[in-house]
């Protein structure tokens, strides 16, 4: 990718807009903190492009310019996925833009979505699962309050935000569920099986009071430094356990509720309880889901049957 475009902040004005944008979203819809980030990155970048190419303002850009960037887009090889939500949030965008009378005409209309191939998320088999769980040093804070965040995680099919976010207030043992704020501030209420509220009462006994390092803080699963833990930060704990115990797979950080979904779906699990405990507005997101169960159907087929 050419870093002249990414390493660089937007001239003032093209900042005002893209903050005037992303602000008055946020009141509207509700958007994530992660979504917010995407878009100003996705429009932070436009604007360098149009900048290097004559065009100074987000307002001035014309169709054709929009072509060429997107043209630029293919040529620096990003993704269909990644486009994607950059023509999602550049829509938006110049949307506002008309609304607010900044611009009179949409230079997007027309311009059509990339075509995306439907890419199945890799998950784990429970042998592997179990492994995962199993990785953390249970002897130390840290361990322990891995092993209850794990536990959580395959428990629940939290996000990885969600998860680092959660807060005590959030988490009642006695009846056995976490009350989760998803995308879109939307709330959900998911059960914890008896493992995960066994580690959970177990850190809450041993661990946290070690990390919490004697400071009121209402985070659930703090980090060493005893402060809120980055979403990175997990994640490179979740790596490090898979490679410590020979996971070789290509991992995202959703690998262990994608883990959760599937497992569920294998066991005859309902597809719209599922899509209500991962929090999908949409069924058809969670639909995805019994494609990866029938391809690792397909594979067992395949794989011991005489014929397969």
């Amino acid at each position: 990718m050419d870093q002249r475009f990414t390493q660089r902040a937007p001239t003032a004005a093209n900042l005002v807009l893209i903050n005037s944008f992303v602000d008055a979203l946020w009141l509207e819809d509700g958007l994530s903190r992660n979504t917010q980030l995407a878009y100003r990155r996705d429009l932070s970048l436009l604007a360098n492009w149009l900048q290097d190419h004559g065009v100074l303002s987000l307002s001035d850009a014309a169709k054709p310019d929009v072509q060429r960037y997107l043209v630029w887009r293919v040529s620096e090889q990003f993704s269909a996925t990644s486009t994607s939500r950059f023509l999602s949030a550049a829509r938006r965008f110049y949307r506002f833009l008309v609304r607010e009378h900044h611009i009179v005409s949409d230079p997007l209309i027309d311009i059509k979505l990339p075509k995306k191939g439907r890419r199945l998320p890799k998950t784990l088999t429970e042998d592997d699962v179990e492994a995962l769980l199993n990785a953390p040093d249970t002897s130390t804070a840290l361990g322990v309050r891995d092993r209850a965040m794990l536990e959580v995680l395959y428990a629940t099919g939290l996000r990885v935000t969600e998860l680092v976010s959660l807060e005590l207030s959030q988490i009642n043992l006695t009846l056995g569920a976490i009350r989760v704020v998803g995308k879109g501030d939307k709330e959900r209420l998911v059960p914890l099986g008896a493992e995960a509220i066994e580690w959970i009462q177990r850190y809450m006994d041993q661990a946290r009071p070690d990390l919490v390092k004697g400071h009121s803080l209402e985070v659930l699963f703090p980090s060493q430094q005893g402060r809120v833990m980055t979403r990175q930060t997990f994640w490179h704990r979740v790596k490090r356990y898979a490679g410590e115990i020979g996971i070789d797979k290509t991992l995202s950080p959703h690998v262990l509720r994608h883990a959760f979904a599937t497992h569920l779906i294998n066991h005859g699990a309902d597809l719209r309880v599922v899509q209500m405990l991962l929090g999908h507005s949409d069924l058809s997101t969670t639909q995805i889901y019994t494609h990866v169960a029938q391809e690792r159907l397909q594979q067992l087929h395949q794989a011991h049957h005489p014929r397969g």
